[in-house]
């Protein structure tokens, strides 16, 4: 089969990339980029640990063709923070104890930053609806909504204090 060339744009970095056309951006990500945050669970969009950001909206890359993703902006966890920086969810995420094993968590973590770019103050029940598309099998959830909400209340007063 012929490669196709597509290019994006990943955690504000251009990338070109010679990919099969029926290759899934997941597998571009992790396999040619090496960007291993995202990982691999259901490939069929039901768990959501493949989630990214992309040119805005929340995206399960294990159902999109990385050739879909032709001149995109693509936001991974690790376009988040860093180990010297963290960003704010996942400080909130470290110190609300929204994790165990952490598989969800990189999925979970990129949701909920779309989440509060779409809604800076949500409810815990708008915080439960706008992650329902990701599941967790070891936390129970509430962690998750405790952290994402602690993070809501961090940006908020950081953005009052600015203005």
């Amino acid at each position: 089969m012929t490669k196709t060339h597509v290019s994006l744009t990943v955690n504000g970095e251009k990338k070109d990339v010679l990919v099969d056309p029926r290759e899934l951006l997941i597998h571009t990500l992790r396999e040619q980029m090496d960007i291993t945050g995202p990982h691999i669970g259901c490939e069929t969009s039901h768990c959501g640990a493949c989630t990214v950001d992309l040119d805005g909206k929340s995206v399960k890359s294990c159902t999109m063709f990385t050739v879909q993703a032709e001149g995109a902006d693509v936001t991974t966890i690790e376009g988040l923070g860093s180990p010297d920086g963290l960003h704010v969810l996942q400080e909130a995420f470290k110190e609300n104890h929204g994790l165990q094993c952490g598989y969800c968590t990189p999925g979970m973590i990129t949701r909920a930053h779309r989440l509060l770019q779409e809604n800076p103050n949500p409810t815990e029940e708008e915080v439960r609806f706008g992650m329902a598309g990701n599941l967790c099998r070891c936390t129970g959830y509430q962690n998750i909504v405790k952290s994402v909400l602690a993070a809501a209340s961090e940006m908020n007063s950081a953005k009052e204090a600015a203005e």
